[in-house]
């Protein structure tokens, strides 16, 4: 993992203000609440993933989205994302084609939507539930022209203990997925890079607990399970990620800085993997998110 990486991420950490109902206390474990009708959030994410066992691999993932509330329970998003991979020293046969450094370019748009049946302040446990759909056009893994279309539907969970103090997240999620490689010209007639459509179903499972220790600032911790299956292969691979968070949140700005690890994983390894006890082909050892949202 880079270290000097994370310099300019806690820089912005003394930018945030105060934080209302939208905002983010982990980084990958979403909360329940939603924005009361005619608020409006933008929320900037960026995920840098590294180390794949073998080789320099760094991908920096980038999400800019605007969420509005239609009503005091229904909420609208919209979001672009950004993405820049630098591979060198390692190939996976079908995944991993070429060494490359695209550096930052656009990869996909998403909508959603997002319904809330139980507040966590005013129902004691908060209950949301949220749809999106995703377009893509980079492959997220290689850099590679890849067309991805994807539905999730994911049901947010959230509790308040110690009169707001300590507060549970809890999420469940399934998507969709169906893909389409582009060709690449010039690779060997040996390496496997399969051009079919891919039809996928993704589950998910996360936690965590955010805890705050001083006014407009919080800790917590979370861990999350991922799991894809595909329509020829059944279970293709899943994974174990944990880690913890820092989130300060004021009357305006906000911000959480997260750092993930991954414990354990399964399915596919590439020949030559080291470490045998986790998914390294679609997944990386480590990955760090920042997260800043602004409230209108």
């Amino acid at each position: 993992m880079r270290v000097k990486s994370l310099i300019p991420m806690i820089g912005l950490l003394g930018m945030a203000g105060s934080a209302e109902a939208g905002e983010n206390l982990l980084g990958y474990t979403k909360g329940a609440e939603v924005l009361p009708k005619g608020a409006a959030e933008l929320y900037q994410w960026v995920t840098q993933r590294t180390d794949k066992g073998q080789g320099e691999y760094t991908a920096y993932d980038l999400k800019t989205e605007f969420e509005y509330g239609i009503t005091n329970r229904f909420n609208m998003t919209g979001a672009f994302l950004a993405q820049s991979i630098e591979t060198s020293g390692l190939l996976i046969d079908g995944y991993l084609p070429e060494e490359i450094d695209t550096g930052l370019e656009p990869a996909g748009i998403t909508v959603g939507a997002k319904y809330n049946f139980l507040s966590p302040a005013a129902d004691d446990f908060g209950l949301t539930m949220a749809l999106e759909g995703a377009y893509m056009w980079k492959d997220p893994h290689s850099g590679q022209d890849k067309d991805t279309f994807t539905v999730e539907l994911a049901m947010y969970m959230q509790k308040f203990f110690m009169e707001g103090q300590l507060v549970w997240l809890g999420n469940l999620g399934m998507e969709s997925t169906y893909a389409h490689r582009a060709d690449i010209e010039g690779l060997p007639a040996d390496f496997d890079w399969p051009t079919e459509p891919e039809m996928e179903i993704g589950i998910a499972a996360k936690t965590g607990l955010s805890y705050r220790f001083v006014p407009n600032w919080y800790i917590g911790a979370e861990i999350f399970y991922e799991e894809e299956f595909e329509t020829e292969v059944g279970s293709e691979r899943w994974s174990v990620f944990a880690g913890p968070s820092i989130h300060y949140g004021g009357a305006r700005w906000w911000t959480t800085l997260t750092w993930v690890t991954q414990l354990k994983g399964g399915g596919e390894v590439y020949e030559g993997q080291i470490d045998q006890n986790l998914h390294l082909i679609e997944k990386t050892e480590d990955e760090i998110r920042l997260k800043v949202g602004y409230n209108f």
